[in-house]
This record gives structure tokens, C-alpha cells and sequence, in this order.
């Protein structure tokens, strides 16, 4: 009975000990938490997408409260409403935040694009780009195994064509999308823009045909057409100059093949704000 006893005391004694040196080392060890990253944090929607240039939200909320950065509108998923919480909590000046979507550059769905193989392998995009690019014809297509889909936190990519398509009123912007296509076809378009080159073939035009009847076959007409000289076909893909394109729609109308395309990427205004 003494020895259960004495064992019980010993127990107790080291359970004792143990709790006073946690409470001393939690006293006099104490990191004081930062207001300015608190507040800044709270305001931050959690996406921890990394949009912002900074390892998270975490990350960009430290950022704020270190000084590294006075810019209150670097978050692009949490919008205008993340930007005016942060200048109001920090005393930041408030500034508008770009609005972005995503944007999947290839429209090689089921009907025009064709095989060169049959894949058997691991399903996801990254596995079969490394089996000399993946089993479609045209290298710089998508593979549509969907791994942007699955890392999407907003359910907002579709698969139901055989390729990615992004739904504008559900993109957020966060970009993680964009970092994970190993094709690197999806990228992210301001809201203002509506003209887009609904493709990523840089194959010469001839070859583009074989593998897709949709893809860009480098004719120029689009070029040749724009009014404001925003079209350029750079290694026979059509490149458009945002910062000067007015979004007339000339080279949209001559595409003999279609790829050159006007959408309305406003549609995803809103559901940006809505945050």
C-alpha cells in the first residue's frame, strides 16, 4: 500500500514541477502578438493563395504590420472589401483592388483536338506531361485530368468538355490554378479585358491543323486587322498587348479559325465583391 502510495506522491510531484516550468517558460518566454497583424490578418479572407506575392495570408498580414508593404489592395480574392478593411484597421491609404479571373488558353475540347496515344498512367495532368508532354496530339494543350480543378478552392473549373473551362462568377482569382497547370495555359486576365487567344500552340500552322482544328495557325490576319497595332504573332501564336488593345473585336472577326475570341470577364465582378 506504501509503495502505490509513495508512486501516486512521485507523480503528482514530477505533474507539479512540470506545471510550474510550463508556466514560468510560458510568462517569461510570451511572444507578444503584433495588433497590426491581427488586425490585419482578420481582415484577410484565408485562402492563403499567395496572389498577394507573399507566403500566404499570413504572410502578407506580417508584411503590413512589419512596414514591408503599404499597399492595402494586393489581395486579390478578398477584393475591395479585404483593401478598405486593411486601410481602415491599419490607417493605409485605400486603393482599389484589379480584379482578376482565370483564364484556360485552349479550346482543344473533344470535337476538334485528337490523340497521339492512349495514356494508361497515374490520372492526373502532371504524371502524363512527363511521358513526352502527354497523350494529346498538341503538346501545349489540356490534358483535361483536372488537377487545376482539384486544387481549385472554389469549385469554380469544369471538365464536362474534356478540357479545363473556368466559371467566371465563381473565380476568385487566387491564381493557384495557374501554379499548378504543368502545361502553364491558364492565366489570370484583369476584369476589364474581353479579347482572348483561346490558345497556347506555338507549332507552326500546318502541324496546328493536324492536332486541332481550333488552334492558332499563326496567319497574322489578326495582326494585319487591329486598328491599334495590339496583335502581334510571336512563335505562330497570336499575343495581344493589354496595354494598349481597345477591344474592338477586329481580330476576333477575321480569325479564320476561331481562337481569337470576346468574353465578358466583368460577369465575375461581383462575385468578387461578395467576399
Amino acid at each position: 500500500m506504501n509503495e502505490i502510495l509513495i508512486a501516486v506522491i512521485v507523480v503528482a510531484a514530477v505533474g507539479l514541477v512540470c506545471g510550474v516550468v510550463l508556466a514560468l517558460a510560458s510568462h517569461f518566454m510570451d511572444v507578444p502578438v503584433d495588433e497590426r497583424f491581427t488586425k490585419a490578418r482578420e481582415c484577410l479572407p484565408g485562402a492563403n493563395c499567395g496572389a498577394c506575392g507573399y507566403t500566404g495570408c499570413d504572410g502578407y498580414a506580417k508584411a503590413l504590420a512589419d512596414g514591408e508593404t503599404d499597399k492595402s489592395n494586393l489581395c486579390v480574392p478578398g477584393g475591395d472589401v479585404a483593401a478598405k478593411g486593411i486601410a481602415e484597421a491599419l490607417g493605409l491609404a485605400f486603393a482599389d483592388v484589379e480584379e482578376k479571373v482565370a483564364f484556360v488558353h485552349c479550346n482543344g475540347n473533344c470535337d476538334p483536338s485528337k490523340d497521339r496515344a492512349h495514356y494508361d498512367g497515374i490520372g492526373d495532368c502532371k504524371s502524363a506531361s512527363l511521358i513526352y508532354g502527354g497523350p494529346e496530339a498538341c503538346v501545349y494543350g489540356c490534358l483535361g485530368f483536372g488537377d487545376c480543378a482539384q486544387a481549385c478552392p472554389e469549385q469554380a473549373i469544369d471538365l464536362s468538355k474534356g478540357i479545363a473551362q473556368v466559371d467566371i462568377n465563381k473565380c476568385i482569382g487566387c491564381g493557384i490554378c495557374v501554379r499548378t497547370c504543368p502545361k502553364q495555359i491558364i492565366s489570370l486576365l484583369s476584369v476589364p479585358v474581353r479579347t482572348v487567344v483561346q490558345c497556347s500552340s506555338k507549332e507552326k500552322g500546318a502541324n496546328t491543323r493536324k492536332a486541332c482544328s481550333n488552334g492558332c495557325i499563326g496567319c497574322k490576319k489578326c495582326e494585319m486587322n487591329c486598328p491599334t497595332h495590339s496583335v502581334k504573332v510571336v512563335d505562330n501564336l497570336a499575343v495581344i498587348d493589354y496595354s494598349t488593345c481597345t477591344h474592338c473585336g477586329k481580330c476576333a472577326e477575321v480569325c479564320p479559325v476561331g481562337c481569337m475570341k470576346l468574353i465578358d470577364l466583368a460577369e465575375s465582378h461581383s462575385a468578387q465583391q461578395a467576399l
